[in-house]
């Protein structure tokens, strides 16, 4: 039996609700990851793809993340354990702690590398003006041993001081100040860059499909990965959010509302980010160095670049902020239940923690190069497949199949608003049907159990 618990938090107003999810799904998934797997994967097609993974898959297991922490009004794993008792469910609950340590530790550490390049900013830019320099600016930077562990702190200890004040002053009151100051810094970024000669070119790239790229296995598990890391699917981060929300509320816009603007978000950040590549003659597909390195020798090229370079950088810290408080948010609301700690030793101890689990991450990219581990990938590289391509996917699988099979359909439909409807109807034979299989294709792809 559970023991006697403080009374849970609540979130202040519906408002602040979509927010603080918008915030966990809006992340360095919508800009540096979107921006780069969108250009290896053939822009316009990857892009189509993606919103039907969006609408198809990602929207119903959103919608199932936050009935479950709704109707439980318990963290991730405590959701599974009061809704289905002595059963394995309650797997996709610790699947998803495990993840937000994972995740947590190497996004922590991409995360520091785009706080350095704010500051650099802020400072007068960086001093990339012969060709190549950039390369070798953050080749030196982020393979150094001491350098990007400053910033990964830096950037831990932004998120865990978030946590550690709480859901309402701390989660909702940041996400209500830098979500509408992240829309506005977007919107007026990509109106700059549809203003350069690229533009025409990008719009090609990203709206026009190359119907023979759908013929190409890998874009489809490049979409659904996207989808899933994007919306923060799978890793219990909307359901521990969604239990923090009054009963009285009504789902299913909400989730409507989070998953639109945060595809929107990916799509205006593309308008952002392509424009500015086809004007320089960079190739799209040039993978993460896209934003660290080709952004800043394109910033040095332009007039007003270092104050460009400085918005966007802002933008991309700060997004990734709000994406890391909800991941920290995940473990610290489990080992609150658990332990009985208090919101503020479970913030430190956790976030203490997940940094340091983040410091081999790190290494592995400079002086622990040369340990290979996941397929013979770095350290940074294994720890991202294991959870974006086998944690996240199975995890959101769970939670499919849990409200599809695991739970009476009338519960289902009471607990979601849905009621017996249509579109009820519809969710959950998505949930039964459509996502599990759609998730196991892509998985057994991704891990080379079987190719297509």
């Amino acid at each position: 039996m559970v023991s006697q618990q403080p009374a849970r938090e609540q979130w202040g107003s519906r408002l602040g609700f979509m927010l603080a999810a918008l915030g966990s799904a809006v992340g360095l998934g919508n800009i540096w990851r979107f921006s780069y797997v969108a250009g290896e994967s053939g822009g316009a097609a990857f892009l189509l793809i993606y919103i039907l993974c969006i609408i198809a898959i990602g929207l119903p297991i959103l919608m199932a993340e936050f009935t479950i922490g709704r109707r439980a009004q318990l963290d991730v794993v405590g959701s599974f354990q009061s809704l289905a008792p002595g059963k394995p469910w309650v797997i996709a609950g610790f699947m998803g702690v495990a993840s937000a340590f994972i995740i947590l530790a190497f996004y922590g550490v991409a995360a520091g590398w785009s706080l350095f390049y704010f500051f650099q900013y802020v400072f007068g830019g960086l001093n990339v003006a012969a060709e190549g320099a950039s390369a070798d600016f953050f080749v030196n930077f982020h393979t150094s041993p001491i350098h990007p562990l400053f910033w990964q702190f830096a950037f831990m200890a932004t998120v865990t001081g978030i946590v550690f004040v709480g859901v309402k002053k701390g989660i909702e009151a940041s996400n209500k100040f830098l979500m509408p100051l992240l829309a506005i810094l977007v919107l007026v970024l990509a109106g700059y860059s549809m203003t350069l000669n690229g533009a025409g070119e990008a719009l090609s790239f990203l709206f026009s499909p190359d119907w023979s790229a759908l013929t190409d296995p890998a874009i489809y598990l490049a979409a659904m990965s996207q989808a899933f890391f994007s919306l923060s699917l799978g890793m219990g981060a909307l359901i521990t959010y969604g239990s923090y929300l009054s009963k009285k509320e009504k789902l299913p816009g909400a989730a409507v509302g989070v998953a639109s603007m945060d595809s929107l978000f990916a799509i205006v950040a593309g308008l952002m980010i392509f424009p500015a590549v086809f004007t320089f003659g960079i190739a799209p597909d040039s993978g993460p160095g896209l934003v660290f390195i080709t952004l800043p020798e394109i910033f040095s090229s332009m007039s007003l670049g270092t104050v460009y370079g400085l918005t966007f950088f802002f933008l991309l810290s700060a997004a990734a902020i709000t994406s890391g408080v909800s991941l920290l948010e995940v473990a610290v609301a489990y080992f609150m239940r658990q332990f009985e700690w208090s919101r503020q030793k479970a913030a430190f101890i956790i976030g203490s923690i997940i940094f340091l689990l983040g410091i081999p991450a790190s290494l592995g990219l400079g002086v622990w190069s040369d340990i290979t581990l996941i397929g013979g990938r770095d350290i940074f590289d294994s720890m991202d497949f294991l959870a974006s391509y086998i944690f996240l996917p199975l995890g959101g699988m769970i939670i499919a199949l849990f409200i599809g099979w695991g739970w009476k359909k009338a519960d289902a439909f009471e607990a979601s608003d849905f009621g017996d409807t249509l579109l009820g109807n519809i969710w959950i034979w998505l949930l039964r049907v459509f996502a599990p299989v759609g998730i196991l294709l892509v998985f057994i792809y991704s891990t080379g159990i079987w190719t297509f």
